[in-house]
């Protein structure tokens, strides 16, 4: 196994290098099927989310806001863990508390040999195939 198999990233480290001043965004790891990034939202900012082509799966590390996914708003918190799924809208807003939030994105999984695209943990033959 080599290095480039594997990384580990320390939370308190990657906290350390967000900046605070603004609505920042920093990817900290690239693979061709996963990237993650730390995104802050000062108190009173504005959201850069959209619908992505990927599944999202954010983690609220610090701060308070509310998340509004199609017309459903949800109140967020340290601790709340939420699932998006790809090409849903979404958006942060009224940030009550400075929401600092760990984001994970997949991309679509191919079936090897064929070019064709399935939904995350679904298996072939089950219906899941998603036409290019």
């Amino acid at each position: 196994m080599q290095e480039s198999d594997w990384k580990v990233f320390q939370l308190d480290e990657l906290l350390a290098k967000v900046e605070r001043n603004g609505v920042t965004f920093r990817e900290f790891l690239r693979t061709p099927s996963l990237s993650c990034s730390i995104y802050h939202l000062p108190v009173g900012s504005k959201d850069m989310a959209s619908a992505h082509e990927e599944d999202e799966l954010y983690l609220v590390l610090e701060g308070k806001g509310q998340l509004r996914i199609g017309e459903t708003e949800h109140r967020v918190q340290q601790g709340t863990l939420m699932y998006v799924h790809a090409a849903c809208d979404h958006a942060f807003f009224d940030i009550q508390e400075d929401l600092t939030v760990l984001a994970f994105f997949g991309s679509p999984v191919l079936e090897i040999g064929r070019g064709h695209r399935y939904r995350h943990g679904q298996r072939h033959g089950a219906g899941a195939e998603i036409e290019d």
